[in-house]
Formats: structure tokens, sequence, C-alpha cells
């Protein structure tokens, strides 16, 4: 009888001990409110972090680093869970779909598949359901943002005009062309007998045009890559803001005009110049969309700063890191 209370008075205190173990490492370092954030939740953060910094030697610097970023960290999840809490109290919700649809509108707009987004994830220390929870936090704050701030804030006309003269430099328009392109692209594998088979063939569909060939036949018939199911028009193209070879090619031609062949990394361009403008100050009639958004945004964002250190002074906020 004595041996059997001995091996059950053995197994509680291996019980307590782990339990007190687990309890002592997973302390909890913020109260918010009624709810807490424990040293667990505040080191998956800091993952991601920590990996990106392991070339750092030991030493102080990097301790330094460390602790600034657990600070930093900790601010973060204590300043999540208030916009949350806040979130629940005006019963704005967030549903699995809506995560989903953000999710899917990203990768979409990325041209990347949920697989490879989840390896660049994964290599950065990152899983797939931490990304889902920061898409939905972001979508609360959004929300949020959208109800208590941004339908609250008015721009007058005045304050308009003031910030049309003050930034006139980042409203002037740049030289563009709108160009029309005939595309063969170079496959991933490409080698110099598939560059110099690829450039004849460019060569070969430039003698045909020059022959009288319509162009816009010949793109059809030949042209390659995300235009050309549009007839290849890429619309108007700011200088600059492609290959420089192509760049340099297109915006020395006149409108009406076509290039000859031009390489660059993606394969082999025939361009033709549809239409072109120039650059200048852009009217404030053709900007007061944009400027209403730049306005709105710079006040948005300070607004958001404000109203979040006064939502974090009403609460019950105690650290305890």
């Amino acid at each position: 009888m004595k041996s059997k209370i001995s091996f059950i008075v053995g197994i509680f205190l291996i019980f307590f001990s782990t339990a007190l173990h687990a309890t002592f490492e997973d302390r909890i370092v913020a109260i918010v409110n009624d709810e807490v954030i424990t040293l667990s939740e505040l080191d998956t953060t800091l993952q991601a972090f920590m990996k990106r910094i392991e070339e750092i030697p030991e030493g102080d610097q990097r301790e330094k680093i460390v602790a600034q970023a657990r600070v930093a960290a900790l601010d973060k999840l204590i300043d999540n869970m208030l916009l949350e809490q806040k979130a629940a109290k005006l019963d704005i919700i967030v549903t699995d779909e809506d995560v989903v649809k953000s999710m899917s509108g990203m990768l979409s707009g990325k041209n990347i598949s949920v697989e490879k987004f989840e390896e660049t994830l994964s290599r950065e220390g990152n899983t797939l359901d931490e990304y889902r929870d920061e898409i939905r936090k972001n979508i609360i704050t959004g929300r949020l943002v959208e109800k208590e701030i941004r339908s609250r804030t008015t721009i007058t006309e005045k304050e308009i005009g003031e910030y049309y003269s003050k930034n006139r430099d980042k409203y002037e328009g740049k030289e563009a062309t709108r160009i029309q392109q005939i595309l063969l692209v170079k496959p991933k594998d490409c080698d110099n007998k598939i560059r110099k088979k690829l450039r004849t063939k460019a060569e070969m569909i430039l003698k045909k045009m020059k022959d009288g060939e319509s162009f816009d036949l010949l793109v059809n018939e030949y042209s390659q890559g995300p235009a050309a199911g549009s007839g290849g028009d890429l619309g108007f193209v700011e200088k600059g803001m492609m290959f420089p070879a192509v760049d340099t090619a297109v915006f020395g031609l006149k409108k009406g005009e076509t290039s000859g062949v031009i390489e660059s990394p993606v394969g082999f361009h025939i361009i033709r110049v549809i239409d072109k403008r120039g650059a200048g100050i852009k009217p404030f009639e053709e900007v007061r969309d944009e400027l209403v958004r730049e306005i709105g945004n710079e006040k948005v964002k300070k607004k958001f700063q404000e109203w979040l250190k006064e939502l974090r002074e009403k609460s019950l906020v105690e650290i305890k890191l």
C-alpha cells in the first residue's frame, strides 16, 4: 500500500514539475485589458527576424539589436491585440473567405502559385498559416481605419490647391510612348543555338513587314508574351520603364515608325510606335483625384497613429518583459 502511495506521489510530482517548468518557460510578457501575450507568442513573432541576423557575430551589438527587436515585436503584438479587441466591440468580423480572397488576389497580382509562395515564406522563416494570420490582421486594421478614421476625414479645396502647389514636381509627366510589339520569348534554357534561331525568325518577321505584310497580322501570327492577346498593344509606357536596349530604340523612333530587331533579357522585340506624348506639368484637373488620394492617405496615416496611441492610453496595458 505504501509503495502504491509513493508511486502516485511520484507521478504527481513529475506532472507538477513539468507543468511548473512549462509555465515558467511560457510566462506572460504583457497583459492587454483582459487578455495576455505569452513569451512563446513573442518568440514566434521574432523567429523570422532571428533568422535574418544569423550572420551577425555574437556580441554586444547583436544583443542590442535583438533587444530592440524584442521590444518592437512586443509593441506590435500589443497593438494588434488592441485592434482586434476594438474590432470585436464594433462587430467587425473577418472571415476565412475574406482572407482567402485577399491572398488569392495578391498571388494573382504577383503571378505566383501557392506552392512557390510557401517555399519563399519557408526560406524567410515563416509559414503560410502565419501569413494568413497577418492578412487577417491587416484586413481588420483596414476596416477599422475606414470606420473610425477615413470616414471622418475631410479634405478641402484649399488643401488640394496648396498640396498641388507645394508638390508640383511630383506631378510632372514623363515622356511616354504608346507601343505595339511582336515578341519572341527566350525559353529558360536558352543557349546560343536557340538564341540564333530566334533572332533569325525575328529577322524573317521584320522582312515580311518591310515587304508589305500587315504589322497587326504579324503580331497575331507570331507574337508571344502577355500582350499578344491584345494585338501587342502595350499602351503608353513612360521613358525608363523598359529594358535599356528597348527603351533607347523606342524613344529614338517617331510616331508611326518601326524598330529593327531588339534583343532584351526576355527575348527579341520588333516595336511600332503608335503614339507619343511629351513631358511637362500635368494640369490640375488631370491629377485632382490623385491629389485627393495622396492628401487623404497622409491624413489617415497621421490620425491612425494618434488614434492608436489614444486607444492604448485608455486601455490596461501592463508589460512584464
